[in-house]
């Protein structure tokens, strides 16, 4: 196992209990890699270039609204071990009761 010091903040989920995060809202989100492994590629004189795996990343990434019709995208990064964006879910009633 990698350094413990990436394990020292996280004791659990930070997720509030009372919120459904399926609700319609605007919720920035964050994918990091296990142990922080550097697999979405590597940033040289200050740009980021893209592996293989970050290139797929950021295809599946544009590729959400077509499988989740309520979900629009915003702002994303892909950084050498974790990926933050912000998506929009924004349900009709008619999409969620018929």
């Amino acid at each position: 196992m990698k350094d413990k010091k990436y394990l020292k903040y996280r004791n659990g989920s930070i997720r509030m209990k009372s919120w459904d995060y399926g609700w319609n809202g605007i919720y920035f989100i964050t994918v990091v890699t296990k142990y922080r492994a550097h697999f979405f590629g590597e940033i040289e004189n200050r740009k980021m270039f893209l592996s293989d795996l970050g290139k797929i990343a950021e295809k599946f990434w544009y590729e959400i609204p077509e499988h989740f019709s309520f979900v629009k995208l915003d702002a994303f990064v892909i950084m050498p071990n974790h990926i933050h964006g912000i998506i929009m879910i924004d349900k009709n009633p008619e999409d969620v009761f018929g």
